[in-house]
């Protein structure tokens, strides 16, 4: 990819809060009135015997971590205990015997995550009681996917063979960086002997397929102390890179209030450096925080417009539904949305009393769906062709979105977007913004104006 130009104007044009969209309509929409029992018919009528073809994703979270890095923004519990996760594996299988009854058992699973919080936080007899439970309940596809979020500070080798035993076939290490003043600042000690340690670990067991997290945005990075850290993974050679942007909420995680976030235009300029060195060190650029090996089921998915996108990041296998458990957790089926309790202790007390562990929901209306699957296809084929997308969804998609459609004139004048008769096709300027690109087609951006997002850049 060629070296891309970005004023320091258009950064600041376009710095402004907004959705990822790992879900649309977005999560601070789901709503309490939306009980379980409203859901049920949804549920059931996705596992009448018709659907035994339709594939299935699931998701298990687990919350646990033995520190708090003070960037984190995910839905954890912190302990020293790990007795903990004994306790919360039982409630696991309450939930999984109180959703299994209403699935279709011949449906097959073609993606499984564990995600946290930490997994690796779990000792070994866990993981292997858990992945009995999940072989015990579903059914697993030739051809699935399993994926786990390693942390190389809580891993072992035994804790990593449990979960290859299990049937885990991918593996995400947490780097996020290695500078270790960057790591003092976030409070997050990660000594690099740690990741080439867990990486052998994971080639032992007999995982091929590994993808490294990192984070742009964190205090004291600079493009030249984040391009080290590249440099030095990319001697390892994963199969993807998650390089996340730092998303500074302090208004909904207490410790970030530790933390002064780089400016957006330094961001950018780690940003920029990333995308430049990945693609021309082999990597595609999926978009938004994801590359891929041009040779990658990602890379070869993108090409052949069937990625998707969902609370995980991009995935390969689309039209699935996915089956969520544990505190904070999302399902999603392509009716409806629902959200588990955030809470550990109303968790399993919601459980404890035999009723679901749903806390919120949402019934998407037909509008939703159309809107949805249009910001899908563009964050993952990067444009919409008019013709292709009304033959999709069953309308005149120029006609329908007129006015979104003419809001992108001023972005096609900034290099974002080329826009013609046939369609739109996102630049690779644009693919820096593409969060920007895809807030024109959200129709609830309005209403959210009270409501409060990370910057897009």
């Amino acid at each position: 990819m060629a070296k891309i130009e970005v004023q320091l104007d258009l950064i600041r044009k376009y710095n402004v809060p907004g959705p990822r969209y790992t879900s649309y309509p977005t999560a601070p929409h789901f709503d309490e009135k939306v009980s379980w029992d409203m859901l049920v018919p949804y549920i059931k009528a996705n596992n009448d015997p018709s659907q035994s073809d339709v594939p299935i994703s699931l998701y298990f979270h687990l919350p646990f971590c033995k520190s708090l890095c003070w960037f984190c923004g995910c839905t954890n519990v912190i302990s020293q205990d790990t007795s903990c996760s004994v306790r919360y594996l039982e409630y696991l299988r309450k939930e999984l015997d109180m959703l299994a009854p209403l699935l279709n058992s011949k449906r097959k699973m073609v993606q499984l995550h564990f995600g946290g919080g930490s997994p690796t936080y779990s000792e070994p007899a866990e993981i292997l009681r858990l992945g009995g439970w999940i072989h015990e309940l579903f059914s697993f596809d030739k051809s699935y996917e399993a994926s786990v979020e390693v942390d190389p500070r809580t891993a072992s080798e035994a804790k990593i063979k449990a979960f290859a035993e299990i049937g885990v076939n991918r593996v995400s290490i947490g780097v996020q960086d290695l500078n270790p003043e960057v790591q003092k600042a976030v409070r997050r000690h990660q000594p690099h002997e740690l990741n080439l340690r867990t990486w052998e670990w994971v080639h032992s067991a007999g995982i091929k397929s590994v993808n490294v997290d990192l984070i742009y945005g964190l205090p004291l990075q600079t493009a030249s102390s984040f391009e080290k850290t590249l440099d030095e993974i990319l001697k390892l050679r994963p199969n993807r890179f998650a390089v996340f942007n730092y998303a500074h909420v302090p208004w909904l995680k207490k410790a970030q209030n530790a933390l002064t976030p780089l400016p957006p235009e330094v961001k950018m300029d780690i940003l920029k450096m990333t995308v430049e060195k990945l693609t021309n060190s082999g990597y595609t650029y999926i978009g938004m925080d994801h590359f891929a090996l041009e040779t990658d089921e990602l890379s070869l998915a993108q090409r052949n417009k069937t990625l998707r996108r969902n609370f995980q990041g991009y995935s390969t296998h689309s039209g699935s539904d996915l089956y969520a458990f544990g505190m904070s957790s999302i399902s999603q089926t392509d009716s409806v949305f629902w959200q588990n309790e955030k809470d550990l202790k109303e968790y399993y007390a919601l459980l404890d009393e035999k009723k679901p562990a749903q806390r919120k929901g949402y019934l998407l209306s037909e509008d939703d769906k159309i809107r949805q699957k249009t910001i899908m296809r563009l964050m993952c084929d990067l444009e919409l062709n008019y013709k292709a997308m009304s033959n999709l969804l069953a309308i005149d998609f120029a006609r329908y979105f007129s006015e979104e459609l003419a809001s992108l004139e001023k972005m096609q004048s900034d290099g974002l977007l080329v826009c013609n008769e046939e369609g739109v096709k996102v630049t690779d300027l644009g693919r820096l913004f593409i969060r920007n690109i895809v807030m024109q087609f959200d129709v609830y951006l309005k209403e959210d104006s009270q409501r409060r997002f990370s910057q897009t850049v």
